[in-house]
Formats: C-alpha cells, structure tokens, sequence
C-alpha cells in the first residue's frame, strides 16, 4: 500500500509557486494497479518521483508498505562518472540484491557488451536506455513505476522488454503514467486523475479515463 499524507509539493517558477500537490491525501490500495492521468504540466512524472522516493514532498509524507520501484527506464540515478557495471552494483547493493547476480542479468538484457566497463558519460542515450530498462527489471518490486516507458530499442529490443515486462507484472501492481489511454486501459484497473494540485481517486479506470478525457478537450 501506498499512502499520500497531507503531501504538499510546489516549485517557484519565474517568481511564482507552481503547486503540483495541494496538501493531498490519497491511498493505493494492494492487490491493484492505478493508472495516473493528467493534462501536460499536472504534475504526474512528479507525483510519480515522489511515490519512489527519488524526490520529496515540501511537506506532508509518503508512506509505503511495500517494496517500490523507481520509475522505469530511469537513468537519473547512475553516476556519469561510473562504469555501468559501477552503477549496477551499487544499486543492487542500495536494494539489498545479490550484486553478481543482479550484474549477469543485466549485462545479459542489456547487449551493450564492453561498454559496460565504461563511464555512464559515454553512453549514448540507446545505451542509457538499455541499462536502466534491464536494471529495472533485475530487481523484483511489489510495485512498478511506468512513466510511458514500456520498452526501447528497435523492435527486437522492445519486444524483448515487452516480454520482461509482463512476467514481472504478473506479481506485481502498476502505477503508469501514460498519455495512451488504450495503455491505461490495458494494465490498469483504477485511475487517478490530478487536477489543479488536486488528487481525485476513481474505483473504475474507466470513469478516469472518461474524466481525463473531459478535461483534455
């Protein structure tokens, strides 16, 4: 479970406070996968951020009661000056994974061959892209963070990814960021819509969908 307290999250932009949660508070509830909606500038790659822990509140808290991923195909975590094997390690340390382990899944998901021993700073944003897909999915999470990435690469790749993706899912909820309600409505089964710094909950995906859509007009 996943529990927004009274959070309160804004930027100052040009002289002025943009606010992107407005003292909000909001559940999502195990056992259920939530897509998260929203007009451009809302506010949801933020809100997602702050529900991995990559990024805090002003105030309030975001409490988790089970295991979170960041968010998918993230790469802003990785040290520029690190080799990719650098990077994997410690992170599967961070998250107490075996490091070898961890380390042999990636290199194997990720076909960027000896760049692995490189600086992260060297990598083009392909092979950005193919390490922090295939850490993702080295580690096991109860909840997977979905902000439009579902796969890269060309078409091999991304079906390779695709492929990674659904047996991991199979045990695990999803929030996704997504503008493609057709992607909403195939992982998800309730919705979140924000609004005005607002969080407004639906039971139904599909009464999300239908307010979105509504505001998008």
């Amino acid at each position: 479970m996943i529990q927004l307290e009274n959070a309160f999250k804004y930027y100052k932009v040009e002289g002025h406070k943009k606010i992107v949660l407005n003292h909000v508070s909001a559940t999502f509830e195990t056992g259920c996968s939530y897509g998260l909606l929203g007009v451009n500038g809302a506010g949801k790659s933020t809100t997602l951020r702050m529900i991995a822990g990559t990024e805090l509140p002003n105030s309030g808290r975001i409490r988790r009661t089970s295991r979170v991923s960041w968010p998918m195909g993230f790469a802003g975590g990785f040290h520029p000056m690190m080799s990719g094997r650098e990077n994997v390690k410690l992170v599967a340390r961070i998250y107490g994974q075996d490091p070898r382990k961890v380390l042999d899944f990636v290199e194997d998901f990720a076909e960027i061959g000896d760049y692995i021993d490189s600086p992260i700073r060297s990598y083009s944003s392909g092979m950005m892209a193919r390490l922090a897909f295939g850490m993702s999915m080295a580690v096991e999470f109860d909840c997977y963070l979905i902000d439009e990435i579902l796969a890269v690469g060309d078409a091999r790749f991304a079906s390779k990814c695709k492929h990674a993706f659904e047996k991991r899912r199979k045990n695990a909820d999803l929030i996704v960021v997504s503008h493609s309600m057709a992607t909403i409505m195939e992982y998800c089964d309730k919705g979140a819509v924000l609004v005005d710094g607002q969080m407004i909950m639906f039971d139904s995906v599909n009464d999300a969908c239908e307010t979105y859509n509504r505001l998008n007009r």
